[in-house]
């Protein structure tokens, strides 16, 4: 079901440009801090100590972000777009500038809580307020160039933290403050022309409750899960269980409460439901399996982590490319339904793809692999994101808009756990089976200098550069061994992506609403004057 389209503001194609400035800084910088950390975590470990709170630097930012983006698309349909994202980014901003003078890891770890608290507004809000001011047939050239943010800071991220892990740990943090304030001086200014009707409301903070308290149990389990517990430790199942729990009153409370965080009636419309739906098993597949090119590279290839985020170039290349064109092509035919579609089709093909990966593999072919899975990502996760849009009344576009960064959010979270599980699971069968024969070919010496390291068992999977160091017989056993995971992951991960083909061919073929983009010219020569009324 489509709804009539409301009015929107008549804002000139420059203005609009502005304002995509500014939301594409702030969504720059919350998707960077997703990535830019892992890079430096070593680094920063080793001067602050804490080696048991490692995972927690990880962990306090992806639980903030995800469990408070709901809550901000709702939040902003009722007081309005500009101070609820202003407030998004003034909190990021804080976090940023704490987390760069912290002294230890338990002030790294709360304000990289605060951090994630921000961005979940930073994440959701982009699409919102976009939303606001364009229609959705308009919508996809703008909205493409988010795409484009994803894709920067996929490579952005390792490449940046790697630069300032081998100088000053501290600027990953302090860059995010001069780029936050010119967001926040362009979006200030440009978002005054987008006006907001205040109605009455009434925030659902018992819902609010619930839906946090089961998002942080989930998540706290997925990523404690196998690694601080067993998985069926008492903790974990608790974990679980009283998510279950928590998310069930939320479920109910949603169904009584007037104002709810998330209208359980959007999912009544197919398109929201369904676009949600591959929205959550794209999310897996993406988050799950791409983080592991990047071990590939460093554990196979040699390469260092900044120069592993270079040669990711190809994939951020296939994103950015096939976002900018995916948005043109939406708006000019005005139809949405066979973008996800055939994104999701080239997605599963390029994890299938990446199980062809041999550790002598040309990094040509790896190229061509990321490139395919680029352009699959480029296709499909914007197009999702309109077509829920195109599918809610402009009442509960941010809380419809915010369902879907949050259900790729959780997405990628089970994808992590559940491709890191399977991943693990066979490195642990195959290291069992190789490293035996590796060590009997070891020379003396080189078994001596592995005894005084601390034997074989001691490595990581996330610390490539040991891997690197190991004597020649034991790093090809461990080398053939990742790979032989991989191609167990990207397997697993394919056949998921097929999945959401299934799910993306029910989506309902629906007309974007709004007129045909005009031309740039005509664009400003209409809305300029228009504009003008509300300065």
């Amino acid at each position: 079901m489509t709804t009539a389209d409301e009015t929107r503001p008549g804002l000139s194609h420059r203005q609009i440009l502005l304002l995509m400035a500014g939301l594409m800084t702030g969504m720059l910088l919350a998707a960077l801090d997703q990535t830019i950390v892992g890079t430096a975590l070593p680094t920063i470990v080793g001067e602050l100590g804490g080696i048991d709170h490692y995972s927690w630097v990880v962990t306090a930012y992806l639980l903030a972000s995800t469990a408070s983006t709901p809550l901000y698309g709702k939040i902003s349909d009722l007081y309005g777009r500009r101070p609820v994202f202003l407030f998004s980014i003034g909190t990021f901003l804080a976090g940023s500038l704490l987390a760069g003078l912290s002294r230890d890891m338990t002030q790294l770890i709360v304000t990289r809580g605060i951090q994630g608290l921000g961005a979940g507004g930073l994440m959701t809000l982009a699409f919102t307020i976009i939303s606001d001011v364009v229609s959705p047939r308009e919508r996809g050239r703008y909205q493409g160039l988010f795409g484009a943010v994803f894709g920067i800071a996929s490579v952005a991220g390792p490449l940046v933290g790697g630069y300032f892990a081998e100088h000053n740990w501290r600027w990953i943090f302090y860059i995010n403050v001069p780029l936050g304030v010119l967001a926040i001086v362009v979006c200030y200014h440009v978002m005054r022309l987008v006006p907001f009707h205040r109605r009455r409301h009434a925030i659902d903070w018992l819902g609010a409750a619930f839906m946090v308290a089961a998002v942080s149990c989930l998540l706290l389990g997925l990523s404690w899960g196998g690694n601080q517990y067993p998985w069926g430790s008492p903790t974990i199942v608790g974990l679980f269980v009283a998510g279950g729990v928590a998310a069930a009153l939320f479920l109910l409370q949603e169904r009584r409460a007037s104002e709810p965080i998330l209208p359980l009636k959007l999912f009544r419309r197919a398109t929201f439901a369904l676009a949600n739906a591959a929205g959550f098993v794209l999310g897996l597949v993406m988050f799950g399996s791409i983080i592991f090119i990047p071990l590939y590279l460093q554990i196979v290839k040699g390469a260092t982590p900044t120069r592993s985020g270079l040669l990711m170039l190809p994939m951020m290349a296939g994103v950015i490319v096939t976002s900018v064109l995916t948005g043109r092509a939406m708006s000019r035919i005005g139809r949405y339904k066979w973008f996800p579609v055939a994104g999701s089709v080239v997605l599963a093909a390029g994890m299938l793809l990446f199980t062809q990966l041999h550790v002598d593999t040309s990094l040509w072919l790896a190229f061509g692999y990321m490139v395919v899975i680029g352009v699959g990502l480029g296709l499909s996760m914007q197009s999702l994101v309109l077509a829920v849009q195109n599918a809610v009344d402009m009442r509960d576009l941010g809380a419809g808009t915010s369902a879907v960064t949050f259900f790729r959010s959780l997405g990628g979270s089970f994808g992590v756990a559940i491709l890191g599980a399977v991943l693990s699971s066979r490195l642990s069968a195959d290291l069992a089976e190789r490293l035996p024969s590796a060590i009997s070919r070891l020379t003396p010496e080189e078994a001596a200098r592995l005894q005084a390291s601390g034997g074989a068992a001691n490595f990581s999977i996330n610390e490539p550069a040991v891997i690197r160091a190991l004597p020649g017989p034991l790093r090809e056993a461990v080398q053939m061994s990742f790979v032989d995971a991989l191609h167990m992951v990207f397997l697993i991960a394919g056949l998921i992506a097929i999945v959401a083909v299934g799910v993306t061919l029910a989506l309902p073929d629906r007309e974007l609403r709004g007129a045909a983009p005009t031309t740039d010219e005509e664009s400003a020569a209409n809305a300029e004057a228009r504009a003008q009324t509300l300065i």
